[in-house]
Parts: structure tokens; C-alpha cells; sequence
């Protein structure tokens, strides 16, 4: 039985500063992190959503040699992988709560078509949208 979508991978050049990245400034809860030699499958939630996982893989052996390796880094430190959403109830609040926190945002609080959205990227360099829907979608 096909039971959708369980976890979606970001690669990240340093999986312990993106742990604490997405634990500590985003708010998300651990849910696995196991070493099988020198590969460690490293995944949080979002308190709100405990069905579905992020994954913070770094590029490497086994699943990649040491050229690709190095490839997907420099392309996620270059911003060019895709970027991914968070919803917010609150954007300029929780803009304002993230950036005091430390977080790099690459654009202020925008308002347009009824919602508002802002950008920010995380230590690896993966681009987030960060969005609260217009009010009739909340």
C-alpha cells in the first residue's frame, strides 16, 4: 500500500551545524540519527508535521565518490538546488524571531497576491521561502 511521501533529502556540507541549525533556530525535533560507518542517516520534523521527515545527508561514500561529492557541495553552497517552502502563521513575527536568532535571510518580509514570504538559506546554503498564506488559506 502506497502511503505517500516519508522523508525529502537536502544535502549539507556539515550535518552537525545543520542539526543545529534546523533543531535550534527552526524549531524542528530529531527523529533519527545513526551511524552506519562513515554514512549517517540524519533526519528531523517539524513539531507540526510528525508524518514526514527532512533529511540532512552530506555528500560522500557510500553513495557518492569524492568528485561528486564535492560537485553537489559547491552547488548547494551556490544556492542552486531548489528551494524549499515553510509555511508561517506569522511571517514578519517569526522574520523577526529567525533573524535575532541568526538566521541569513536573503529577503525581507514581502507582501504580494494576499500572502507574505521572505527568504533565507540554511548553513549548507539551501534556499528556503518562508510563507504565511493569505488569510482564507490559514
Amino acid at each position: 500500500m502506497n502511503q505517500g511521501i516519508g522523508v525529502v533529502g537536502l544535502y549539507v556540507d556539515d550535518q552537525d551545524a545543520a542539526l543545529a541549525f534546523y533543531v535550534d533556530k527552526l524549531g524542528f525535533r530529531v527523529h533519527t540519527d545513526v551511524r552506519n560507518g562513515p554514512y549517517r542517516w540524519l533526519t528531523v520534523q517539524h513539531p507540526d508535521q510528525p508524518a514526514f521527515q527532512l533529511g540532512l545527508f552530506a555528500p560522500g561514500p557510500p553513495i557518492h565518490d569524492e568528485a561528486t561529492a564535492q560537485t553537489l557541495k559547491a552547488m548547494v553552497a551556490k544556492g542552486a538546488m531548489p528551494p524549499l517552502v515553510l509555511y508561517v502563521s506569522d511571517c514578519h513575527g517569526t522574520y523577526t524571531r529567525l533573524k535575532a536568532s541568526g538566521v541569513e535571510f536573503t529577503q525581507e518580509p514581502v507582501e504580494r497576491y494576499g500572502s507574505v514570504d521572505a527568504g533565507f538559506r540554511d548553513p549548507a546554503g539551501n534556499g528556503w521561502k518562508m510563507i504565511q498564506p493569505p488569510k482564507d488559506e490559514q
